[in-house]
């Protein structure tokens, strides 16, 4: 249960620092009190579900700690969901009680909400609306990107979400963690649960500067130099990391010809498949980065590489709170706690019972138990010449290269792979015909020839502004191969229409 977290708490010197960011240091005693006061509002007020959309700081924290303490479900909204996106989750939900530094939005949104008063730099606002029908026990709704359509609702209990906090805590143990810098959005259940939640569990504190203050920059990208200056500031001793930025920081200080500060102990990295390359890449400049996986469904966290267990191209070895299998099919079988149901499709077997998500990840356990991923199963690709490839393989490969920010690959039914590259930010105009063949041609060298691209196209970036990305960044595939039909049609048709950007 919830109480866990809070009894960890508890124990906790009343003078130490939990919480800081956006000028604000909260410490343990304060953090209790305040989250003492929050759920008793959220109570008087008989919230059914609060929606939280607001920037990363310890208010985001607090709220979500008091909504998990007052047994009210939450629901994190991502900044960066479009407006439609927005009323999508408010209304599904029936989400009655919002926190926001975005009331205008909020309001245009047209839904019925009004403020009703004010809390921590925050609008509180309230409407009368329907409760939803939400899975008994329902404490985080947290919504997935998804591949196709509206963003769908993954119902989660307390305990699951708790099981995989302390199951990372307990992995973690004996590495020196006592600051935790979160650098992706609160709102990204990876960073809420095991950014937040695990560090609170052992007493670390978590630094929580805006997210512009870390380098984001919506649709104009990521800066890493500013995520280097906030980790040389800081001096967090973990953060969690999505391939896309960890290769932006790496590719930055190796530019600079800097290193890694060397408070950092561990950096999770996790969203997306990472290459080996890079993660070597990483570490030869001091950045301890190392592998993970995780689904929405089971909590976030399922596997994880750490010092003193690691096996390079593998996710690590499953954490103590789930069971994993691989069936026959090689589709990965996943049982825990967390995962009630979707919106308006409650999961059969009662939370408590335990029962197996079908992830729709192809891989394998090896004989040191690492679990070993090969891709999705509704990605895999199956050329003319009847070879089956999984297309994650090809783009690991392709993003290994320095001058590669983003790479769809696809060919179904084709006689060769195609793929759509988005360049790195240091790539000139000019020179993205040259550049991208030496990296193309770099990662053929470490494919079979019936996985090598045969051709590429430059596109824009993917991204969750325009709808061709998730909020951890990974390209979402089935949009993108649809918008760009016409094109990556060319490429087989007409060759000499190669490399054009459109």
């Amino acid at each position: 249960m919830s109480e866990r977290l809070f009894t960890a708490l508890q124990a906790l010197p009343d003078e130490r620092v939990l919480l800081s960011g956006n000028g604000q240091a909260r410490t343990a005693a304060a953090l209790r009190l305040d989250i003492e006061r929050l759920s008793m509002r959220l109570r008087q007020l008989d919230a059914n579900v609060l929606a939280l959309l607001a920037d990363n700081g310890p208010a985001w924290v607090t709220a979500d700690l008091a909504a998990l303490k007052a047994g009210v479900a939450q629901l994190p909204l991502p900044g960066f969901f479009s407006d439609a996106q927005l009323i999508h989750a408010l209304q599904s939900t029936g989400a009655d009680l919002l926190l926001t530094d975005q009331t205008a939005r909020i309001v245009g949104l047209e839904l019925g909400f009004r403020e009703i008063g004010a809390w921590d730099g925050l609008a509180l606002l309230h409407r009368q609306v329907t409760p939803a029908s939400l899975p008994p026990g329902t404490a985080k709704i947290s919504f997935t990107s998804g591949s196709t359509g509206q963003p769908k609702g993954v119902c989660l209990s307390a305990p699951g979400l708790l099981d995989t906090a302390e199951a990372v805590s307990a992995a973690l143990a004996d590495l020196p963690i006592d600051r935790h810098l979160s650098v992706l959005p609160l709102a990204l259940l990876l960073e809420n649960v095991a950014g937040v939640y695990a560090p609170l569990l052992r007493g670390a504190e978590v630094a929580l500067p805006k997210l512009a203050d870390m380098g984001w920059r919506g649709m104009a990208g990521f800066d890493p130099r500013q995520l280097a200056r906030q980790v040389e500031t800081r001096r967090p001793a973990s953060l969690i990391l999505v391939p896309e930025l960890l290769k932006a920081w790496t590719l930055a200080l190796q530019a600079d010809n800097r290193r890694a500060p060397a408070s950092l102990q561990f950096v999770a990295v996790g969203g997306a498949r990472c290459d080996a390359a890079l993660i070597q890449r990483a570490r030869a400049i001091d950045l301890p980065a190392f592998e993970g996986y995780g689904l929405t469904e089971c909590g976030s966290v399922v596997s994880l590489n750490r010092p003193g267990a690691d096996q390079p191209d593998s996710v690590g070895r499953p954490l103590r709170h789930v069971r994993v299998r691989v069936d026959a099919g090689r589709e990965i079988q996943i049982e825990s706690r967390a995962f009630l149901g979707y919106l308006d499709t409650p999961r059969i077997a009662p939370v408590n019972r335990g029962g197996e998500f079908t992830t729709g990840d192809l891989g394998h356990l090896n004989a040191a138990g690492f679990l070993r991923l090969s891709g999705r199963r509704k990605n895999l690709i199956i050329t003319a010449y009847g070879r089956n490839v999984a297309p994650e393989w090809v783009e690991a490969a392709l993003l290994a290269q320095p001058e590669i920010a983003q790479a769809v690959v696809t060919g179904e039914a084709r006689p060769w792979l195609a793929a759509l590259l988005v360049p790195a930010g240091d790539v000139e105009a000019a020179a993205w015909a040259t550049t991208l063949a030496a990296a193309v041609a770099r990662a053929n060298r470490e494919l079979p020839d019936y996985a090598q691209v045969g051709d590429w196209l430059v596109r824009a970036p993917f991204t969750p502004a325009n709808g061709l990305a998730t909020g951890n960044g990974r390209p979402v595939r089935a949009a993108i191969l649809q918008q760009h039909a016409a094109a990556i049609e060319s490429l087989y048709t007409d060759k000499e229409s190669a490399h054009v950007v459109l």
